[in-house]
């Protein structure tokens, strides 16, 4: 087993998960139940199937959690792009947010290839 709040990567997926909670609070209110929500949920799986993959017993199980978390991180990138796209974040902000995703993805991939 391992401490999750060891890994580098579960930091900055926390730490992004916090940034998506502020960028989301000033969307439309007949968002709340939908896009807001999404996005919030997708962001906070990416660092919680990474916790609860560190939980697990063997590589191969761990890294079957921090690929789901990899899903996660697809996820939210498209909900970013669509709240670009609708006009309730910023370019400015989305441009940030997408290149935090982004490299929460590509240390998800490499931590699972370094498993396998």
């Amino acid at each position: 087993m391992r401490d999750f709040h060891e890994l580098n990567v579960w930091r900055k997926a926390h730490q992004f998960s916090l940034e998506i909670y502020r960028q989301t609070q000033d969307f439309p209110s007949e968002e709340r139940f939908g896009l807001t929500s999404q996005l919030r949920r997708a962001a906070v799986s990416v660092a919680s199937n990474i916790a609860e993959g560190c939980g697990r017993d063997g590589e191969r199980d761990f890294a079957r959690f921090l690929s789901i978390a990899a899903g996660f991180a697809s996820e939210v990138e498209y909900q970013l792009l669509l709240s670009r796209d609708l006009r309730y974040m910023p370019n400015e902000h989305h441009i940030q947010l997408d290149i935090q995703i982004n490299e929460i993805k590509r240390m998800l991939n490499s931590f699972i290839q370094k498993l396998r």
